[in-house]
C-alpha cells in the first residue's frame, strides 16, 4: 500500500526550461501556488546545452575573426594561439552563473521545486519516484532532443550530435556537418572561425529550408566566401570508418555517389519533441510524430492539460516556449491578451548573422497575398563599412495595395538584434510608410531598414 501523502496545488509544470520556469515565475508574480518538476539541470536545453553555450562559442570565433583581419585596422605583429580547453571553460562559467541565476529565482515561497522526472498517474497526477503531486492544471514544458538518421555508421566514435561537440576538447581538422539547419549553420560557422575545415551537406534544395529563399541563398553565398563548403541536395547514405582512422561520409548528389572525408562528423538533423517518458498513451492525450496536440490556447484534448514549447513542435525557439507558457497561464485563468504568437522572429548566429520574421516571399505566393519587395544593402550602409562587415542584405515585403508591412530578412552585421524592429512594426500593423517616416540615428546599423522602403 503507498502510503505517500499526495501534495496538490493549483498549477503543475513538467519541464524547467525557459518556457516551464518563466511561466512558474509568472504564476508566483500572481499569486498562484506552483509545482515545478524537472530531471535535469534548470534551464534545460536552451542554458545548459543550446542557446546559451552554442553563443559563448560565438564570441570566440568573432574575436579569431577580427584579430585575423586586423592588419587592415593598422594592428601590426599579431602573434595569438587559441585555447580550445579555455572556451570549454568560460562555456561551463557563463552556464553555471546563469543557472544559478535561475535557481535564486525559484527561491519562491509560492514555488514547489521538485528534482526528478515525471510520468502521468493519471490526468490530474504524476508521481516522481514513488512521491505524488496532483494539480487543477497540468503544463507539459518537456522540451526536445536531437535527432539522427538512421544510416549505418551513425552511432561511430567521433559521430556528435549538438550536445556533444559542446564539450569537444579539440579542433577538428576537418569538420562535416549533416544538415543545413539553423544548429547546423552555427556550428559550421564557429568551427570554421576555430581553423576547421567545414563541409556541409544538407538534404534540401537550399539551406535553412523553411527561411526565406534569397535569405538562404544570400547567406550560404556569404559563408561560402568564408571557405565553408556547403552541398545542397545531398542525401547522406553512410558513415564509415577509414584504415586511417577518418570518417568516410558517403552522399548522394544528382544520383551521383560522392565521399568526404572528416575526423569529426557533426548529425545536426533537427530535434524531435520528448514526448516518451510522459506515459501520454496512459491518460489519452493526443499526439503527433510533430509533438503534442494544442489549440491556439497551448490547450491539449484533456483540457486542463497545457504543452508549450518543443513539446508542441509549433515552434522549436526558447523565447515561442516562454510567450506560449504567458497564453497557456492566461487562459488557465480566463485572462484575454493580445499576443501574436504567429509573429515570432528567428536568429541565425553564424557570421554574418541572419534573421527573420513574418511572412516569406515564398508564403505569400503559396496564400495569394499580393505583395511588393523591398530591398537594400549592408556595403551601402556607413556602419558596415566602418565595422568592415558590408557582407549582406535586408528584404522586406509589404502588401502590394495597403503597404502594411509582412516580412523581414535579414543576413548582416547584428542581424539578430535589427529584427527587432521589424518585428515591432509587424505585430502593430505598421506600414512601409510608418517606417519611412521613423526618424533613424546616423551612422547606425538599423539604417539598413529604412534604406530598403526609401521613396522611389
Amino acid at each position: 500500500m503507498n502510503t505517500h501523502q499526495t501534495v496538490h496545488s493549483p498549477l503543475l509544470i513538467i519541464g524547467a526550461g525557459p518556457g516551464g520556469y518563466e511561466t512558474a515565475l509568472l504564476a508566483a508574480r500572481r499569486g498562484i501556488e506552483v509545482t515545478l518538476i524537472e530531471k535535469g539541470p534548470v534551464g534545460g536545453t536552451c542554458l545548459n546545452e543550446g542557446c546559451i553555450p552554442t553563443k559563448a562559442f560565438c564570441r570566440h570565433a568573432q574575436i579569431l575573426d577580427d584579430l585575423r583581419e586586423s592588419e587592415t585596422l593598422g594592428i601590426r605583429n599579431q602573434n595569438f594561439s587559441f585555447d580550445i580547453q579555455a572556451v570549454l571553460q568560460r562555456k561551463e562559467q557563463i552556464v553555471g552563473q546563469l543557472r544559478q541565476g535561475v535557481e535564486s529565482l525559484l527561491q519562491n515561497k509560492l514555488i514547489r521545486f521538485v528534482n526528478g522526472a515525471a510520468r502521468f498517474e493519471d490526468e490530474h497526477t504524476v508521481l516522481v519516484g514513488e512521491e505524488r503531486y496532483s494539480a487543477d492544471h497540468i503544463l507539459i514544458a518537456t522540451g526536445s532532443v536531437s535527432q539522427t538518421l538512421p544510416i549505418p555508421g551513425h552511432d561511430l566514435p567521433h559521430v556528435m550530435t549538438s550536445t556533444e561537440i559542446l564539450n569537444l576538447d579539440c579542433i577538428p581538422r576537418h569538420l562535416c556537418v549533416i544538415g543545413g539547419g539553423v544548429i547546423g549553420l552555427e556550428f559550421a560557422s564557429i568551427f570554421k572561425s576555430f581553423g576547421s575545415q567545414v563541409t556541409v551537406l544538407e538534404y534540401c534544395r537550399d539551406i535553412l529550408p523553411h527561411f526565406d529563399t534569397d535569405l538562404a541563398k544570400r547567406l550560404k553565398q556569404s559563408l561560402g566566401k568564408r571557405g565553408i563548403d556547403i552541398q545542397t541536395q545531398a542525401q547522406v547514405q553512410q558513415i564509415e570508418k577509414t584504415e586511417d582512422g577518418l570518417l568516410r561520409v558517403h552522399y548522394l548528389k544528382k544520383e551521383k555517389e560522392i565521399c568526404v572525408e572528416a575526423d569529426y562528423v557533426l548529425m545536426a538533423v533537427g530535434r524531435r519533441a520528448n514526448i516518451e517518458s510522459l506515459n501520454l498513451d496512459d491518460i489519452g492525450l493526443r499526439y503527433a510524430k510533430r509533438g503534442i496536440e494544442v489549440n491556439e490556447q497551448m490547450q491539449t484534448n484533456v483540457p486542463h492539460i497545457y504543452a508549450i514549447g518543443d513539446i508542441n513542435g509549433r515552434q522549436m525557439l526558447a523565447h515561442a516556449a516562454t510567450f506560449q507558457g504567458i497564453r497557456a497561464l492566461n487562459h488557465m485563468q480566463g485572462l484575454t491578451d493580445t499576443l501574436r504568437l504567429d509573429i515570432v522572429p528567428a536568429a541565425v548566429f553564424t557570421h554574418p548573422e541572419a534573421a527573420t520574421v513574418g511572412l516569406t516571399e515564398e508564403e505569400c505566393k503559396a496564400n495569394g497575398i499580393p505583395y511588393r519587395v523591398h530591398k537594400s544593402f549592408f556595403r551601402a550602409n556607413g556602419k558596415a563599412v566602418c565595422l568592415q562587415e558590408t557582407e549582406g542584405f535586408c528584404k522586406l515585403l509589404s502588401h502590394k495595395e495597403s503597404g502594411v508591412l509582412l516580412g523581414g530578412h535579414l543576413v548582416g552585421p547584428h542581424a539578430a538584434d535589427l529584427i527587432q524592429e521589424l518585428t515591432v512594426l509587424i505585430q502593430n500593423g505598421n506600414s512601409v510608410n510608418d517606417l519611412r517616416n521613423t526618424i533613424h540615428p546616423h551612422p547606425t546599423l538599423g539604417e539598413v531598414l529604412l534604406d530598403a522602403v526609401k521613396e522611389e
